[in-house]
């Protein structure tokens, strides 16, 4: 009932590299997701005429601390291991 994990068998990374990797995936995702929506906003508010300011201002913070996370993951080890299935 319960999953049983099996110990390093020394065919998949270290577990504390590709979980590195995986956290900034996960960050890169939810920030990409959040600047699209702050994008169709902010391109609402222009279109209708109503002040986008700070939603352009929250899109340019988005944008760069998508860029910040997008550089800091290229400089982790390419993964080389799977996941199970």
């Amino acid at each position: 009932m319960g999953s049983r994990r099996q110990k390093g068998s020394g065919l998949h990374a270290p577990a504390s590299r590709q979980r590195s990797a995986e956290d900034f995936d996960l960050i890169i995702g939810f920030l990409g997701f959040w600047a699209l929506v702050v994008l169709a906003v902010t391109v609402w508010m222009e279109v209708t005429g109503q002040p986008a300011l700070l939603w352009a201002m929250g899109l340019l913070a988005l944008v760069l601390g998508l860029w910040g996370m997008v550089r800091l993951r290229r400089q982790l080890p390419a993964r080389t291991a799977r996941r199970p299935r």
